[in-house]
C-alpha cells in the first residue's frame, strides 16, 4: 500500500504540474486580451468585456463537452486498447470542429439581439467588432483541447504546457505590435485583438497536431487512418459523457454570473469589490482546475484497467492534495488580504477606501469559498474519470441552483447581509456541492467494486 501510495502521488504530480502550467498560460492569455482592451480606451474595454462574456458562455459549455475526450481516452488507454483511443480522438476532433463552427455562427448572429437585451448600442457594436473575429478561435481552441486531452490522458502533458506558454507569449507580442503599430502593422483595435486570439488558438492546435503526428511517441495510434469520418459509437460515447459535463460547467458559471448581478443590484462599490475579490479567487482556482484534469486521467487509467482500488486511491489523493493547496491559499487570504488587494488597485488612495475595505472582508469569506470550490472541482474530475457525467450534473445543479443561488439572494436582500450575504450563499452552495461530489465518488467506487458490476463490464465505455 505504501508503494502504491508513493507511486500514485508521484504520477499524479508529474501529470498535474504541466496541466496547471497550461491552465495558467490560458488565464494569462485572457488577461493579455483584457490588458490590450484597456490600452485602447474605456469604451473599447466595456465593449470588449461584453463580447468576451458572450464568447465565454459558449466556450465554457463546449470545453466541458470536449473534456470527455480525455476522460474516455484515459479509460481506453488503461484497458490497453490503442485502436479505441484512436477512434475516440478522431471523433473528438470532428465533434470539436462541429461545436466550434456552430458556436461561431451563433456568436456572429448576436449583433441584433444585444440591444434588445438591454445593452447600450455603442457597447454592442464594439462587442461585435471584437466578437466576430474572436468567434473563429473556437474551432481551433476546441481541437486543441481535444488533442490536449488525448496526449495528457496517455501520460504526455509536456507538449501541451510548452505550446500553451508559447501561444501566450505570441498572443501578447502580436497584440502589442498591432496596438503600437510596430513593423508598419495597422492598428485594428478590438478586431485586431479578436483576430490575434483566433490566429494564435488555431496555430496552437495545428502545432500540437503536427507534433503528435511526427513524434514517435504516438506512432502506435495510427492517427491518420480512418480520419475521414467520425465513428458513431465513439461520438455517442463522447456526447453521453460530454453533454452533462458541459451542462455542469455552464451551471457553475451561471451561479457566478448570478452573484455578479446581485452585486450590481447592491451598488457600484459592492460590484467593484466583488470583481477584485473574484479575480483573486479565479487565479487561485487555476491550481485545482489543472489538478482536476490530472485526477480524471489517473482515475480513468486505472478504471479502464479494472484496477478500481487504484482509481479510488487516485481520487482520494487528488482531493487531499487539492484541499491542502487550497488551505495554503486560504492562509494567504486571511493573513495578507490588503497586500493581495493592492495588486489590483492603490489601496492607499482615499477614492478606493470603501472598495478596499469590502474586498478585504470578502477575501476572508473566500478562504472558505476556495477550499470548497477546489474540492468540488477535483471530486468532479474524479467522477468523470469513472465515465460518469450525470452524477456531477445532478449534484452540481442541486448545490449551485437549489442551495447557492437562493441563499445568496436570501442573505443579501431579505436578511440584509449585502455583499457578504452573496458570498456566504456562494460558499454554502459550493460546500454542499463539494460534499455531495465527494460522497458521490465514494458511492460510485464502492458500487463498481461489487462483483456484479465488474462481471457486467460496467467499467468500460
Amino acid at each position: 500500500m505504501k508503494n502504491s501510495l508513493g507511486h500514485e502521488l508521484g504520477a499524479l504530480l508529474r501529470l498535474a504540474g504541466p496541466l496547471i502550467s497550461a491552465q495558467l498560460a490560458h488565464a494569462l492569455m485572457i488577461f493579455t486580451d483584457t490588458l490590450m482592451m484597456a490600452m485602447l480606451g474605456p469604451q473599447q474595454l466595456a465593449g470588449g468585456a461584453l463580447g468576451a462574456t458572450c464568447y465565454f458562455i459558449f466556450s465554457i459549455f463546449c470545453t466541458g463537452v470536449i473534456a470527455a475526450v480525455g476522460s474516455l481516452v484515459a479509460i481506453r488507454h488503461g484497458a490497453g486498447d490503442p485502436n479505441g483511443v484512436t477512434r475516440l480522438l478522431q471523433s473528438g476532433l470532428w465533434l470539436a470542429l462541429l461545436l466550434g463552427i456552430v458556436s461561431a455562427l451563433c456568436l456572429n448572429g448576436l449583433g441584433p439581439l444585444l440591444p434588445h437585451l438591454g445593452q447600450d448600442p455603442g457597447a454592442a457594436n464594439q462587442a461585435m467588432a471584437f466578437l466576430r473575429p474572436l468567434s473563429l478561435a473556437l474551432p481551433g481552441y476546441l481541437c486543441f483541447m481535444a488533442l490536449r486531452g488525448f496526449t495528457s490522458a496517455i501520460g504526455h502533458p509536456g507538449p501541451v504546457m510548452a505550446i500553451s506558454i508559447l501561444g501566450t507569449v505570441a498572443n501578447f507580442v502580436i497584440n502589442y505590435a498591432l496596438i503600437k503599430g510596430w513593423f508598419g502593422l495597422p492598428s485594428l483595435g478590438l478586431s485586431g485583438i479578436g483576430m490575434t486570439t483566433a490566429v494564435v488558438s488555431s496555430a496552437m492546435a495545428l502545432a500540437l497536431a503536427l507534433y503528435i503526428l511526427i513524434s514517435p511517441t504516438y506512432q502506435r495510434y495510427q492517427l491518420r487512418r480512418g480520419m475521414g469520418r467520425p465513428q458513431r459509437a465513439e461520438m455517442r460515447a463522447l456526447l453521453r459523457l460530454g453533454l452533462p459535463i458541459g451542462g455542469t460547467y455552464a451551471a457553475e458559471q451561471g451561479l457566478f454570473t448570478f452573484a455578479t448581478l446581485c452585486m450590481g443590484a447592491l451598488g457600484s462599490v459592492q460590484l467593484a469589490a466583488h470583481q477584485i475579490a473574484m479575480q483573486t479567487v479565479a487565479l487561485a482556482f487555476i491550481v485545482p482546475q489543472g489538478l482536476s484534469y490530472a485526477v480524471t486521467f489517473r482515475v480513468g487509467l486505472h478504471y479502464g484497467a479494472d484496477r478500481l482500488h487504484l482509481s479510488r486511491l487516485a481520487g482520494h489523493l487528488g482531493m487531499a492534495l487539492g484541499a491542502a493547496l487550497m488551505l495554503l491559499f486560504a492562509l494567504l487570504f486571511w493573513l495578507l488580504p490588503e497586500w493581495i488587494i493592492g495588486l489590483f488597485l492603490d489601496r492607499h488612495d482615499p477614492a478606493f477606501a470603501d472598495i478596499v475595505t469590502l474586498a478585504v472582508s470578502l477575501l476572508a469569506i473566500a478562504a472558505w469559498f476556495e477550499l470548497f470550490d477546489g474540492l468540488q472541482s477535483i471530486a468532479m474530475g474524479a467522477i468523470r474519470g469513472l465515465n460518469d457525467g450525470r452524477t456531477t450534473l445532478v449534484i452540481g445543479l442541486t448545490g449551485y441552483w437549489c442551495v447557492g443561488a437562493p441563499l445568496a439572494w436570501l442573505f443579501a436582500f431579505p436578511l440584509g447581509w449585502g455583499a457578504h450575504g452573496v458570498w456566504w450563499g456562494l460558499a454554502a452552495g459550493l460546500a454542499v456541492t463539494a460534499t455531495g461530489l465527494v460522497l458521490g465518488f465514494q458511492w460510485k467506487t464502492a458500487r463498481l467494486q461489487r462483483p456484479s458490476a465488474l462481471a457486467s463490464g460496467a467499467c468500460l465505455p
